[in-house]
């Protein structure tokens, strides 16, 4: 089918087709209906599976009827990117229809932000923390709000923002529509969802699994030869985008410089980042200027660069959701891709489990000089699959086919070495 089922206004219909939308993804197809009928709706779905057009389109459309000038609809969401995400996907598919947005988030001065507000938008896509500052400088009217949207709650629960997404909801309508989105559903989000939305319609797409399209790699190897095997991937393999997990902002900057420093087209995002450094690098990485992009689980959110055809987990992540999370920003937008994930000693348990999950889909690979056997859980036979057959080690060659585009290193580094001072810790 295609989005003229939905019976879309013509002017939204033409946003949609103006970013060349075809056939809607399984989240769009049955979120979409339940919230033009002004339904509450909890969706659990993965990132990358076009959720914000799930819930950006019906609220378009919402909009076009009634008056204009008020903040009518609400977005909230975990990080600075992804709020950005979102109001560009509003200015998108509202052009033409005139709708209005703007986007608050912390880490940039807040007197623009107030400008904006007082110029009589119709949405706003909000991080909690800078909503709650403009909540108390009285410089946001929230009064006509009629549709809410969290937005990642399950991250927002893990960046300790569920208290303030509570304070906020104090100061909405209590006779409102309430749109919940997350990619699990930890006991707490079920709490929110109980409080927050009325007789909701659940939507569940792939719940609380990795993603189809990527495939799954394993390296046990000890920490000090970390970096080294990353290179030897990374000169072995052919990939277009590749986006680097580490667990600390302390070790993304690390990493990247080591990396920048071996001639690689790199750059890193973190915590510590300004505004404007970030969207540096963000930008950097969508244009192709940066090939390897290394960043935390937090400042990762929100990345919406749909040519990633790897990730690398160099640090483990701490949870299997965790996991699903990081290996969502590839083989997104139907395409295919790779999580490359390193295992050490101390990941043992997590690793179990993980494998537990991916079962056949997982495979493990060694590198001469380079990685160590599968460290032991449970009393479980080293090296062994969770269908109890031997490891598949790739002893070393190359895992896919060589293309016609060049190995990701570049002799000529594209780091700006005139902002190198984006990387202080």
């Amino acid at each position: 089918m295609s989005f003229e089922k939905f019976k879309l206004d013509a002017k939204i219909f033409a946003g949609v087709q103006a970013l060349g939308y075809k056939v809607p993804t399984p989240i769009q197809l049955e979120s979409i209906p339940p919230i033009m009928e002004s339904r509450d709706v909890m969706g659990l779905a993965q990132t990358g599976t076009g959720k914000t057009a799930a819930f950006v389109l019906p609220i378009l459309q919402r909009l076009m009827q009634g008056p204009r000038g008020h903040i009518r609809a609400l977005i909230i969401a975990p990080t600075r990117e992804l709020s950005e995400q979102t109001h560009k996907a509003i200015g998108q598919l509202g052009r033409r229809a005139q709708i209005r947005s703007a986007s608050i988030y912390g880490g940039v001065n807040i007197n623009g932000q107030i400008t904006k507000l007082r110029d009589r938008v119709d949405i706003v896509s909000a991080c909690p923390g800078r909503l709650l500052d403009h909540i108390q400088r009285n410089t946001i009217d929230l009064s006509h709000v009629e549709v809410l949207v969290l937005d990642e709650a399950d991250h927002m629960f893990d960046m300790g923002f569920l208290p303030d997404v509570r304070r906020i909801v104090k100061h909405l309508p209590a006779q409102r529509q309430t749109l919940l989105f997350s990619a699990t559903m930890p006991e707490d989000i079920r709490s929110l969802a109980n409080d927050l939305l009325t007789n909701p319609v659940n939507i569940k797409i792939g719940h609380e699994a990795p993603i189809e399209t990527v495939t799954h790699h394993f390296y046990p190897v000890q920490m000090a030869t970390k970096t080294a095997l990353l290179k030897d991937i990374l000169d072995k393999t052919e990939m277009e985008s590749v986006l680097v997990f580490t667990r600390t902002k302390s070790r993304a900057k690390s990493v990247a410089l080591q990396l920048d420093k071996s001639g690689y087209k790199v750059t890193s995002l973190h915590g510590n980042l300004t505004q404007q450094k970030r969207q540096h690098a963000l930008d950097g990485f969508r244009d192709g200027r940066y090939e390897i992009m290394v960043a935390t689980d937090i400042a990762a959110r929100g990345i919406d660069v749909t040519r990633i055809s790897h990730v690398i987990n160099y640090d483990m992540p701490s949870t299997t959701d965790a996991y699903t999370h990081r290996i969502g920003r590839t083989g997104r937008a139907a395409k295919t891709g790779d999580a490359f994930t390193f295992v050490t000693g101390e990941d043992a348990g997590l690793a179990h489990s993980l494998k537990r999950v991916l079962g056949e889909k997982l495979e493990y690979h060694s590198v001469a000089g380079l990685t160590t056997s599968m460290p032991v859980d449970d009393g479980s036979p080293a090296r062994r699959n969770s269908s109890g057959r031997g490891m598949k080690p790739n002893n070393g060659r190359k895992l896919f086919a060589t293309k016609a585009r060049p190995n990701i290193r570049s002799k000529q580094r594209s780091f700006d070495s005139s902002n190198r001072s984006q990387w202080a810790h």
